[in-house]
């Protein structure tokens, strides 16, 4: 339901109001930074483009600031997923505010099936807390097709790791996994100064659009075994990193169609390292699911 004149923005009380009314201080252990900033939680739900009949599901809303610019930018249905029982009585606020649009789920999302929360139509858009946002993310990658997008805060360490490409630093496990199977665009930046309390890095707004079919054929537990070895050692060559595999190194990068077995792991494309995988696979039983 897209906002409009005869379906105006409800008037809330501010963030800092709700937040001391509810004694919602921010707590390390959960890895809460709140953004309150209605501007910039605008400007978030805007990058996850057009809602209007599209389910949100929503990790870590906190006090609901990004949850109120989801609500207002006409998203269909809002399921938020908050493990902090502080928060949820603060957005049960919010959700008679929007009768039958929002819906606030008690849980800890690492034990959540986020698909099934929403029909589709469905993304997901958060602000994740730091402490868990790797751990969410491996998460729905094993069925990322199951929405649309995802729009996603993460420490900016974090995001130019998703994105990034083969030869940096940067480039490793995450990276690999991630663009096997999504497109990763890092969309904006966001100063440390823009939460409360401020975290100790700058954060990054990413998108990830799920491919319709991987980069490349791979079996995803073989991917993540070559990747770990290859990475886990990854000044050494590829040769020498990969014996934690325990097989003739040698033989699975030539099976692979890899001649210089002097190569690390960070000069290797996502294409390549599928081929590992398959080689992987071709050499050892495949383990069952």
């Amino acid at each position: 339901m897209a906002p409009n004149d005869s379906n105006p923005r409800p008037v809330l009380p501010p963030l800092r109001e709700v937040i001391a009314r509810h004694g919602i201080g921010a707590r390390k252990g959960l890895g809460q930074h709140f953004l309150l900033d209605g501007n910039l939680t605008d400007r978030i739900a805007r990058a996850a483009g057009s809602l209007e009949g599209i389910h949100i599901v929503e990790i870590g809303p906190g006090p609901g600031g990004l949850t109120r610019s989801l609500l207002a930018a006409g998203a269909e249905r809002v399921v938020a997923v908050e493990r902090d029982p502080r928060c949820v009585d603060a957005l049960a606020e919010l959700e008679a505010a929007y009768p039958g649009r929002l819906e606030i789920v008690s849980a800890d999302a690492l034990e959540v099936d986020a698909a099934s929360l929403v029909p589709a139509p469905r993304r997901i858009v958060a602000n994740l807390p730091y402490n868990v946002s790797t751990a969410l993310l491996r998460r729905w990658l094993d069925a990322p097709t199951a929405f649309e997008s995802m729009t996603l805060m993460f420490q900016t360490e974090v995001a130019e790791r998703l994105a990034a490409g083969p030869g940096g630093r940067e480039y490793g496990r995450l990276s690999v996994l991630t663009q096997w199977l999504c497109d990763v665009r890092i969309i904006f930046n966001v100063a440390r100064t823009a939460f409360v309390p401020p975290p100790k890095v700058s954060s990054s707004v990413v998108q990830l659009y799920p491919r319709t079919l991987p980069l490349a054929p791979a079996r995803i537990g073989a991917l993540e075994r070559i990747t770990a070895a290859a990475f886990g050692q990854r000044r050494k060559m590829l040769r020498s990193s990969l014996k934690t595999l325990k097989l003739d190194t040698e033989a699975l990068l030539k099976s692979a169609g890899i001649e210089d077995t002097t190569r690390r792991a960070e000069t290797l494309n996502i294409e390549e390292f599928c081929a590992l995988a398959r080689a992987l696979d071709s050499t050892s039983p495949v383990p069952p699911s």
